[in-house]
C-alpha cells in the first residue's frame, strides 16, 4: 500500500501530462468496475495501448478501483438488474441477445451491465476531476514544495545532483 501511494506521489510530480494521467484514470474505472475475464475489457485494453495513455496511472487505478468493486459489486448487480427487467428495454436486450457479437459482449449478466453503465455515469466526473485535481496539486502544492528551504538544500547535495543524472527521479 505505502508502495502505490509512493507510485501515486512520482506520477503527480512527474512530467507527464494531466490529461493523459485523467484518461488513464477514467479508463481503468472501466476495468476495476467490471468481471475481468469481460470481452469488452479485451477491448478497452487495445483502446488504451493504442492511445496515448498514462500506463502508471491506469495499472493504480485499477488496483484502487478493482478494491472498491467489492464495496459496491451490490449496487452493481442491482443496476444491472433493474436494468435487464426494465419492462421498456425488453424488445432492445431481445434485439441484441439474437447477435453473436452482443452475447459474446455478456450484457446478460447483471455485474457486467451494472458495473459498466456505473463505469459509464462515473467516468466523466473521474476524468474531470482528477484532471482539476492533478493541475491543483502541480500548480498549488508542488510549488509551494519547491520554496521551501529544506527542498532547496536538498536539491544542493551532491548526491541529489548524481541521483538526478542517473535519472531516477524523472522515470
Amino acid at each position: 500500500m505505502l508502495e502505490m501511494l509512493a507510485n501515486f506521489l512520482k506520477l503527480l510530480n512527474s512530467d507527464a501530462s494531466p490529461s493523459q494521467i485523467s484518461l488513464g484514470f477514467a479508463f481503468s474505472l472501466f476495468l476495476g468496475l467490471t468481471p475481468l475475464m469481460s470481452f469488452h475489457n479485451l477491448i478497452l485494453i487495445f483502446i488504451v495501448l493504442m492511445v496515448r495513455v498514462n500506463l502508471t496511472a491506469f495499472f493504480l487505478g485499477l488496483a484502487l478501483f478493482s478494491l472498491t468493486a467489492f464495496g459496491i459489486n451490490s449496487v452493481s448487480i442491482s443496476l444491472g438488474e433493474a436494468l435487464l427487467t426494465s419492462s421498456e428495454l425488453n424488445a432492445f436486450w431481445t434485439g441484441l441477445y439474437q447477435s453473436d457479437f452482443w452475447r459474446l459482449m455478456q450484457f446478460n449478466q447483471t455485474l457486467v451491465l451494472g458495473g459498466l453503465s456505473l463505469s459509464l455515469i462515473l467516468c466523466l466526473p473521474i476524468f474531470m476531476g482528477s484532471l482539476i485535481f492533478i493541475r491543483l496539486y502541480r500548480k498549488r502544492f508542488m510549488a509551494w514544495i519547491k520554496t521551501l528551504k529544506i527542498s532547496r538544500m536538498i536539491k544542493a547535495t551532491k548526491f541529489y545532483q548524481v541521483y538526478d543524472k542517473l535519472g531516477v527521479l524523472n522515470d
